[in-house]
């Protein structure tokens, strides 16, 4: 391993032998960290952390702290788990859970830039980008493949869905359906991501199935509960579009409305 001589790192903590750790870095114990990781200098992996293979952790990082939450026992063995090939850059914060069985997670391929906040028991999936300045409250669940944009606020317990896009600046208090764009304070949705479905390689069929599903549920005049059994009558519909009535159907906040 290269661990710089200035850096910190608990016997009880667990690195692969390919680790490496900069100057002024502290490890905690019961950490584990997976090969190919890179931990640059001033960093703090707090315990219960356990991070993946070949993720890179920058200057002033911090993974793992205890919660902001006034009712946490910080003698509560609660946990940080955290995928491969993550990047978190410089001051990216990342809190554990608030309780033993509900774990912040983090998957695969995620790209965290700077002062990004990530709250407590948060879940996120896999090739999310998360930009400057981004703040996810507690409970906030992010899909897969979702762009949130600098400066933006993420209430606790809201869910931004795959391949959603979150303007800059944004008040975000309602779930973010998969596939549209937000924008605004507070947020409404303006559009569908359609920039992040072409790169993503959905067909033109697929892309059009999306934005026809939208119009009914959106500009329709119905509510949206007729408007999700008016889709559910209709047959061949691709996996996305039952994707979004299931989004619609399992919301708690309530999904967000149209501009």
């Amino acid at each position: 391993m290269k661990i710089h001589p200035t850096a910190i790192v608990d016997s009880k903590a667990e690195l692969h032998e390919s680790v490496e750790v900069g100057a002024y870095t502290i490890i905690e114990k019961d950490v584990v960290i997976g090969e190919g990781t890179v931990i640059e200098t001033g960093a703090r992996i707090f315990a219960g952390t356990k991070l993946g293979k070949f993720n890179k952790v920058h200057h002033g990082a911090v993974i793992g702290v205890n919660p902001q939450d006034l009712g946490f026992d910080p003698n509560t063995a609660s946990k940080t788990i955290i995928g491969d090939n993550n990047t978190f850059k410089e001051y990216s914060n990342i809190h554990r859970g608030t309780k033993v069985d509900s774990p912040t997670i983090i998957g695969n391929r995620n790209y965290m830039m700077g002062n990004v906040h990530v709250g407590h028991d948060c879940i996120l999936g896999d090739d999310n980008i998360l930009t400057h300045g981004l703040v996810l409250a507690g409970h906030v669940t992010v899909g897969n493949k979702a762009f949130i944009s600098g400066l933006v606020a993420v209430h606790q317990f809201c869910f931004v869905g795959d391949y959603a896009m979150v303007a800059g600046c944004s008040k975000v208090v309602q779930d973010v359906p998969p596939f549209a764009t937000a924008d605004g304070n507070p947020c409404t949705i303006i559009g569908l991501n359609t920039v992040g479905l072409k790169r993503g390689g959905f067909s033109p069929e697929t892309r059009t199935a999306i934005k026809n599903a939208y119009k009914t549920i959106y500009h329709s005049g119905m509510n949206y509960r007729t408007a999700l059994d008016q889709l559910e009558k209709e047959s061949g519909h691709p996996p996305e579009v039952l994707q979004i009535i299931k989004f619609f159907r399992s919301s708690d906040r309530g999904v967000m409305n149209h501009r």
